[in-house]
């Protein structure tokens, strides 16, 4: 399984300059964590990922269904 960290600079790697305003501030927490276990202040790594995901609809393609799922399967781990 990956870090979140990892995952994180891919999905700014793929969606670029074009992030959704609502994902972008989950996107940069999530580049501070390693596991969904992780807690970004009083934010569990958890919380982050599943409101990244309710803000990345928007991001879509091939990097993005695949990132998705990845963090989806993380979630229900």
């Amino acid at each position: 399984m990956r870090s979140l960290n990892t995952i994180a600079r891919e999905i700014k790697l793929d969606w670029g300059s074009k992030v959704n305003y609502g994902a972008k501030p989950y996107l940069d927490c999530m580049l501070a964590l390693d596991s969904i276990n992780d807690n970004y202040g009083f934010d569990s790594a958890r919380i982050v990922v599943s409101y990244f995901l309710a803000n990345a609809r928007t991001w879509r393609g091939e990097v993005a269904k695949r990132v998705k799922l990845e963090l989806n399967t993380m979630l229900k781990g």
